[in-house]
This record gives structure tokens, C-alpha cells and sequence, in this order.
């Protein structure tokens, strides 16, 4: 930050009001860090920025006497006293997570993690897949190929040609961590990164695995069946557990994410478990009933009419829509009538209906609606 921006009000940075306890506002910085650790924000440039001001505004309200002179004269009163703060002594953010909360593993010990060398989960992995709505409603198995990271079968995962030893580290003596002391804001720290070596395993293979060139793990194609179940809708997620990238360590597999995209039908809308189609119906026909043929997943079915029908009035198919995700009962069809008013006419067309339309009287064109029921039919709602 710049001589010339004036810092943010350190409440405002946490997002905390000005009695806050100390407890709240080391959650809310601990929530703040999740957010803005550049490890897990690489996205944003100016993560690592934002970071460092939370950990700013942390210093200060956490510590009670510069707390009492911030809430007293504010920014000026700090650096009246002394208070510069500053982190470029520091190796990477992750060391200032173990300056304010005494870890060894930066980000994933302060956030409860095992550490590099304790066991880490895998990775997940998505994959998309499309199904027409037919399988949505029925349900299906589909095959979906993915890439992930799995255990080497060569050498098991241990990283070494099988039958040769496992060593300990000759860099960190088997620690799995290097310790170095440097001079920071806050007096000496020492600090403890992994060993670049065996990346805080403490052991190494004597000679690695030639495979997997002693990583323990491998890229592969992954193919799978999933099971889709019906009902499913667009957009939803299928969460598979263990079939993500294979943990470090000997910690769990990650989990495997289907997202399914369900295609487009010309035949319907779909509106949660209902369906919705279109007939197109003449004028003479609808006023006089008729039979129709209507579309539904389970093959054409005839709908009758009735005399009279007007224009977007919706008649119901029940249990011909789609099946409930968590219930095997069934929604409705919902076909909409569109009346359609003939045009291209012929003489005779013409002077068949001039004799209609010269026979018709107010009882003929009475429909016993309402302005309110007329409206909600002519948009739909009816």
C-alpha cells in the first residue's frame, strides 16, 4: 500500500464491529485467510495484497494496547508510536500464518490439515455429461472418461522399484522439515518449510520407481459407468466419493463430481416434475370438439377437446410428466391449446364462415370469465 492511500479501517478489513472479542476476530480473520490465501486464490491478483491487509488489521485488534491507541487516534496514533508493519521479512504468506499462530505447516496447519508429511486427501475431479430428457426420466447409466491421479501399480505408491529399500532423507535426517531463522517484525522466527527433497515424507527411495520416477502417483484416463438416477434435471451435480485423484500419504482418494446437462426436447418444457406442450387446434375444431394426438415420454396418446375450448386453455394429462428425484410419483402434462384462426381463405371458405359469424349471438360469444381469468389464460397462467 502506497504512502499516499490511507488504510481501510481495520474493523471494516475483518468485518467486525468495534467491541468485538478477541475470539471473534481471530475467526474472522481465520475466515478472511480461507478466502485471500494466495495459495487458494491464484485467480486474483491482488490476493496476496488483500491478505496482507487482513493480517495487518489482525495484528493491530489483537493485541490490546495497539488496539486501545487504533480506537483512540486511529491510523496516525500507530505510527506516532512506533507501529510500521511489515512483512516483507518474511519468507512467503505462508510464514506469517506460523508468525501469528505458532505453526509449522503454514497454510494447511493452520486451517487443521495433516501437514506435508501426514496424509492428504486427493483432489476432486468434474466431468459433464449429457443426457436426452427420456433418460432423465427413466434414469440411465452413461460412461464418462476423466484424467486423474492414481496410486502407481508399478511400485504401489511408495515411489521405489519394488524390492529395493526406502531410505531416510540424507537432507532433513528424516524430519520431513528443514528449519531456518530468520529476523522478522516480530523479532527471530523459525521457521520450518518441507524438505524440497522428500517433500516431507522424511524417507526417500534408494532407486526410484521408473514408472512413476519415485512420485508414487500417476496420470491415467479414468473410464467409468454412473449410475444417472430419474428425475434427475439440468444442471445437477453426481457426486461419486473416492473416484478423484488418489491421496498423498495415504490419505483418501477425492471425490468424483458428474455434472449432467440434460438436451433440450422440442416436444416440451419442463417445469420441475410437469411438463408442458403445445397442440395447434383450428378455430372450427375447437369450438365444435375434437380428438388430438399429444406427445408424452411414454409414446403419442389422444386427447380429447372439448367443445368450446379457448384459445391457451390447458388441459391435463395426469402422471405423464417426469418422476420426482427423491419420490417415485410422477407430475402432470400440461397441454396448452393454441387456437389457430385459418387464414389463406378460399370464396367459399370465406362465405361459409360470413354465414357463421352472420348466425352467431351474444350467448354463442359468451364465455363467463372475468377480465382477471381472461388475462391470466391469454398470458399463460390459466
Amino acid at each position: 500500500m502506497s504512502a499516499s492511500q490511507m488504510p481501510r479501517d481495520y474493523y471494516e478489513v475483518l468485518g467486525v464491529s468495534r467491541n468485538a472479542g478477541d475470539a471473534e476476530i481471530k475467526k474472522a480473520f481465520r475466515r478472511l485467510a480461507r478466502e485471500l490465501h494466495p495459495d487458494v486464490n491464484s485467480h486474483d491478483p491482488e490476493a496476496e495484497a488483500k491478505f496482507k491487509e487482513a493480517a495487518e488489521a489482525y495484528e493491530v485488534l489483537s493485541d490490546a494496547e495497539r488496539r486501545a491507541t487504533y480506537d483512540r487516534y486511529g491510523h496516525d496514533g500507530l505510527r506516532t508510536g512506533g507501529y510500521a508493519p511489515n512483512f516483507d521479512g518474511f519468507g512467503s504468506v505462508s510464514d506469517i500464518f506460523d508468525a501469528f499462530f505458532g505453526g509449522s505447516g503454514g497454510f494447511s496447519s493452520f486451517f487443521g490439515g495433516g501437514g506435508a508429511s501426514g496424509p492428504a486427501q486427493g483432489g476432486d475431479v468434474a466431468v459433464g455429461t449429457q443426457i436426452s430428457l427420456e433418460q432423465a426420466a427413466s434414469g440411465a447409466a452413461v460412461e464418462v472418461s476423466y484424467d486423474r491421479v492414481a496410486l502407481c501399480e508399478h511400485c504401489h505408491g511408495n515411489g521405489a522399484e519394488p524390492g529395493t529399500p526406502i531410505e531416510a532423507c540424507p537432507t532433513c535426517q528424516g524430519a520431513g522439515q528443514l528449519r531456518t531463522v530468520a529476523r522478522t517484525p516480530f523479532g527471530q522466527v523459525v521457521q520450518a518449510t518441507v524438505c524440497d527433497r522428500c517433500h516431507g515424507d522424511g524417507k526417500v527411495a534408494r532407486n526410484p520407481c521408473r514408472e512413476c520416477a519415485g512420485r508414487g502417483r500417476r496420470a491415467h484416463r479414468a473410464d467409468l459407468s454412473v449410475d444417472i438416477p430419474a428425475g434427475i434435471d439440468d444442471g445437477q451435480r453426481i457426486r461419486i466419493s473416492g473416484r478423484g485423484h488418489a491421496g498423498e500419504h495415504g490419505g483418501p482418494a477425492g471425490d468424483l463430481y458428474v455434472q449432467v446437462r440434460v438436451r433440450e426436447d422440442k416436444r416440451f418444457v419442463r417445469n420441475q416434475e410437469d411438463l408442458v406442450t403445445v397442440v395447434d387446434v383450428s378455430a372450427a375444431l375447437a369450438a365444435l370438439g375434437t380428438m388430438v394426438s399429444v406427445p408424452t415420454l411414454d409414446g403419442d396418446t389422444e386427447l380429447e377437446i372439448p367443445a368450446g375450448t379457448q384459445p391457451n386453455e390447458t388441459l391435463t394429462l395426469r402422471g405423464k410428466g417426469m418422476p420426482g428425484l427423491r419420490s417415485r410419483r410422477r407430475g402432470d402434462l400440461k397441454v396448452v391449446v393454441n387456437v389457430v384462426v385459418p387464414r389463406h381463405l378460399r370464396r367459399e371458405q370465406r362465405e361459409l364462415l360470413g354465414q357463421l359469424a352472420d348466425s352467431l349471438t351474444d350467448h354463442n360469444l359468451d364465455t363467463d370469465e372475468g377480465m382477471l381469468s381472461k388475462l391470466k389464460r391469454a398470458f399463460g397462467g390459466g
